[in-house]
C-alpha cells in the first residue's frame, strides 16, 4: 500500500518483479537501474540468498505526472524465485502496489512458469488482494534467445497459458539487451499510477 508523506508532498509506491528462478527478474532492476540512472534515487541494495538475490532501489519516474500535487517514488524490488524462499517472496510481496511477472521463454521453464504465476495470485490473495484487480504487467523474457538456436515457447503459447484469463498488457522482452524492458516498466507505472490516482481521490 502506498504512503504518503503530506510534508514533503510526495507518494511512495512498491513494484515488485516475480517470476520463478533465474527467469531475469535480477537482470531487469540491473538494467533499469543503469539506463535510467538519472531516475534513480541512491543505491541499488542487494540481500544474497544462495543462488538468487531480492535487490530494490528507488525510482522517480519522470513523465507520468504527478497525484494530487505530489511526486511520486516508486521502490523497485525483486524476489528470489526459487521454492525454498517462498516466505522471503511472501515477505516482499507485502504492501505492493503493482507487479511485473517475468516469464521465462524457455521450453523447459514452462512449468515453472506457471508455479510461479500461481504462488503470486496466493501470495496476494493471502493479503487480500485479487491478482485481477493489481497493477499486473506479463513479460516474456529471452527472446534474444531463439537467435541462438535455444528452444523457445511461441509467444501465442505464453499468451495462452499465461495471461488468458488475465488479459494484462505483456511484451517480449530480453533483459541481457534491454529490448522491452523500459516498455514493460513504464506500463506497470502507468497502470500503478491510475490505480493510485482512483485511491487518493479523497485528497482532490
Amino acid at each position: 500500500m502506498a504512503v504518503v508523506n503530506l510534508k514533503d508532498r510526495e507518494i511512495e509506491c512498491k513494484i515488485v518483479f516475480y517470476g520463478p528462478g533465474r527467469c531475469g527478474k535480477t537482470t531487469n532492476l540491473e538494467y533499469i537501474f543503469k539506463a535510467f540512472k538519472k531516475q534513480v534515487s541512491g543505491e541499488m541494495v542487494s540481500i544474497n540468498t544462495e543462488g538468487d538475490r531480492t535487490l530494490f532501489f528507488d525510482f522517480l519516474p519522470i513523465g507520468l505526472g504527478k497525484i494530487n500535487g505530489c511526486d511520486v517514488k516508486v521502490q523497485l524490488f525483486t524476489v528470489p524465485g526459487q521454492q525454498q524462499y517462498s516466505s522471503t517472496r511472501k515477505l516482499v510481496l507485502k504492501g505492493v502496489d503493482g507487479v511485473v511477472f517475468v516469464a521465462d521463454s524457455l521450453k523447459v521453464r514452462r512449468e515453472k512458469n506457471m508455479i510461479s504465476l500461481k504462488d503470486l495470485q496466493q501470495n496476494l490473495k493471502d493479503y487480500g488482494m485479487n491478482i485481477a484487480k493489481v497493477p499486473l504487467v506479463l513479460q516474456y523474457n529471452k527472446r534474444d534467445l531463439e537467435q541462438e538456436g535455444i528452444p523457445l515457447m511461441p509467444l501465442e503459447q505464453m499468451e495462452s497459458e499465461l495471461n488468458r484469463q488475465l488479459q494484462v498488457p505483456s511484451f517480449p522482452a530480453s533483459a541481457v539487451s534491454g529490448d522491452g524492458v523500459g516498455q514493460t516498466l513504464k506500463a506497470c507505472l502507468k497502470l500503478t499510477l491510475e490505480s493510485l490516482q482512483r485511491q487518493f481521490q479523497w485528497a482532490k
